[in-house]
């Protein structure tokens, strides 16, 4: 199992990020595709990150950090269905605040499906307002100081 990161939207990892966001946030939960991917500077200035095992893409996240703040925003966690349950979406969280700590960010600030609420609870993430829409899913904003 190995977490691969880019910055390069023309790398053969930004297209395995895609196809999963896609499937997972298009096709299984119904967000329109210009929703999904719309904003291009986004993705370019964001840090892809794509978990393989046995070499295949399961899951992914991006990480559009404002390093100047040192502050990041984690988007688009997205594990393909029928790899869910293995525990990939916190080997991606995991490596998240590893790469914070790398790059002497201080906050790490998401905002997570309810349904995902308790996974971030986990790693140190805690509520902050109300609950919200986004995407026709209800939303909470989370954040986690690094330490």
């Amino acid at each position: 199992m190995e977490i691969r990161v880019t910055r390069d939207t023309m790398s053969d990892i930004y297209f395995d990020a895609l196809r999963i966001r896609n499937q997972v946030f298009v096709k299984e939960q119904g967000v329109p595709y210009e929703l999904e991917v719309g904003n291009a500077l986004e993705e370019a200035s964001s840090v892809h990150f794509v978990l393989y095992d046995d070499g295949l893409a399961k899951g992914t996240v991006r990480l559009l950090a404002d390093l100047d703040d040192k502050t990041a925003l984690i988007q688009r966690m997205a594990i393909l269905k029928e790899a869910r349950g293995h525990g990939y979406a916190t080997l991606l969280i995991n490596r998240l605040i590893e790469f914070a700590k790398e790059n002497r960010l201080n906050k790490l600030e998401l905002h997570a499906q309810l349904s995902a609420k308790g996974l971030y609870s986990k790693h140190g993430f805690n509520e902050v307002g109300q609950v919200f829409e986004e995407a026709g899913i209800q939303h909470i904003q989370m954040e986690r100081t690094i330490h």
